[in-house]
């Protein structure tokens, strides 16, 4: 007769982090500035670390889902008020979307960091 061992609730708690997986988290979400370097790079940065460290630390598939997930969102909200500048409207919210991307991000890079599971305001979740 085996036992099998217990598996991780994969909805549930990730439970702590070790400095290693918070630092890795803190960076999934840092890496959304890769967009000031390379097209595409606010996602394709925190996607790529994501993708190297999820199977090793809970916490950073958590983040690193959440940061993906922030920054496709933001992109969409950019070509959204990119199309309403148009009608002059885009302007402003351009701006406020711009300054909202920068210090949501600096937030959630210094909340992962202490180990907080941070959740962005204004997140579509398309990666569960």
């Amino acid at each position: 007769m085996s036992v099998d061992a217990p598996t991780p609730d994969p909805g549930g708690d990730p439970g702590p982090a070790n400095k290693d997986a918070r630092t890795f988290g803190m960076l999934c979400h840092l890496l959304g500035f890769a967009g000031f370097i390379i097209p595409f790079g606010s996602i394709i940065g925190p996607l790529v670390m994501w993708l190297l460290k999820r199977d090793e630390h809970p916490f950073v598939d958590d983040q690193g889902k959440e940061a993906v997930n922030f920054q496709i969102s933001m992109l969409i909200y950019f070509i959204v008020a990119a199309i309403l500048t148009i009608i002059v409207i885009g302007v402003p919210i351009l701006i406020a979307l711009g300054i909202f991307w920068l210090v949501i991000i600096i937030v959630a890079a210094v909340q992962a960091n202490t180990g907080v599971r941070y959740r962005y305001p204004l997140n579509l979740r398309l990666i569960k």
